[in-house]
């Protein structure tokens, strides 16, 4: 997988808010959940899961959009509306970013796809696992460590641990 270069940097459609990213994500995907399918108006929405403490919003305030569910807070830019992250409450470890905010997403691809139980029938992606929700808990370690794995120069995502 292609390793981008560090920091990565990016905004919404408008220009309105802008993200700055200091480490390689720890995992990606693509959700299949109705949920996603209606936020993003696409048969899936893509994420990149970004360090907590390697993500910044360095202009502009973004607001909670979309769904107002209880332990999610899904941002959006208060002017052209574009979803570009979520973050979950109570979970500092990391934000999950819409790869496609950052000025170059080429370097992208989903390695799960997740709640595939509810996906379009002709939706695909190269993920090398699909889960019918989210992973249990005690594979997300292993996926990981799995994923850090990929990138073509060998060097792991920074702030990965592994225990």
């Amino acid at each position: 997988m292609k390793r981008p270069e560090l920091p990565m940097e990016g905004a919404c459609r408008c220009g309105r808010i802008h993200i700055r990213i200091d480490a390689l994500p720890i995992m990606t995907a693509a959700c299949h959940c109705t949920g996603c399918q209606s936020m993003s108006g696409s048969a899936f929405s893509l994420t990149a899961m970004i360090p907590g403490t390697a993500f910044t919003v360095t202009r502009g305030e973004p607001v909670v959009g979309g769904l107002r569910s209880p332990g999610l807070d899904h941002m959006f830019c208060p002017e052209c509306m574009t979803w570009m992250f979520t973050r979950i409450t109570g979970v500092d470890a990391f934000v999950n970013l819409r790869p496609t905010m950052l000025a170059d997403a080429s370097w992208f691809e989903p390695f799960i796809d997740t709640f595939v139980s509810e996906k379009l029938p002709w939706a695909a992606t190269p993920a090398r696992h699909q889960f019918d929700g989210f992973p249990p808990t005690e594979d997300y370690a292993p996926l990981m460590q799995e994923f850090a794995g990929l990138w073509e120069d060998g060097d792991a995502p920074g702030q990965a641990q592994h225990h």
